[in-house]
């Protein structure tokens, strides 16, 4: 199914003042390269915005989903545990989340999901949805079903996830394979968000 973009003008402010994105060299998860690194955990470290930004992604989820109404909100740790906490609250819904161990996405910590129950995933920022993808596989393989995925940004990407698809924020920017990326020919220092300090300012 198409993404469907719910460009939020007052959330695009929030993470201007807030230093959320970053220009560099940056390797992202999927293990692209990147000019420009939207860090989303600079956006949620106030919690008034991380509110903000739960309750609107509340909204345009329940939005799309009309009368039916998921049994919970799932995230891949660690970047989208607190929008899915945010989220699941605006939903009056529990939540949970997966962690990668022995390669893979899955459910620790004594969280379960039951047969049938319906789920949301929630990301901070989609990219090519592999992370996405991976959780979907493990809401599945325990016996729950997808409803819709939601994220605060999508980078410009079409991804059909089989479910309705929703962001906030969606915004191109490019990616590069690392044998053909630009700012590696430049001999720019190559950083991973999230492994140390990273430069930058506002994109």
């Amino acid at each position: 199914m198409p993404e469907k973009a719910n460009t939020d003008s007052k959330l695009v402010e929030l993470m201007e003042e807030s230093g959320a994105l970053l220009t560099g060299h940056f390797k992202l998860s999927s293990g692209l390269h990147s000019g420009k690194y939207i860090q989303c955990a600079r956006l949620l470290e106030d919690p008034a915005r991380a509110e903000y930004a739960g309750r609107r992604l509340a909204e345009a989820l329940s939005a799309e989903l009309g009368e039916d109404r998921p049994d919970l909100v799932i995230s891949p740790a660690l970047g989208g545990v607190i929008i899915g906490h945010e989220v699941a609250r605006a939903m009056g819904v529990r939540f949970v989340f997966t962690e990668r161990f022995d390669g893979r996405m899955a459910l620790r910590r004594g969280f379960g999901i039951g047969s049938g129950e319906g789920a949301v995933v929630v990301e901070d920022v989609v990219t090519t949805g592999g992370s996405t993808r991976e959780v979907i596989a493990a809401v599945e393989e325990a016996g729950g079903r997808v409803m819709a995925v939601g994220s605060i940004v999508n980078r410009g990407t079409r991804v059909d996830f089989g479910v309705p698809f929703v962001s906030l924020y969606e915004v191109e920017i490019s990616n590069h394979d690392p044998e053909d990326c630009p700012m590696c020919r430049e001999g720019r220092p190559l950083v991973k968000p999230g492994s140390r300090s990273v430069p930058g300012g506002k994109a």
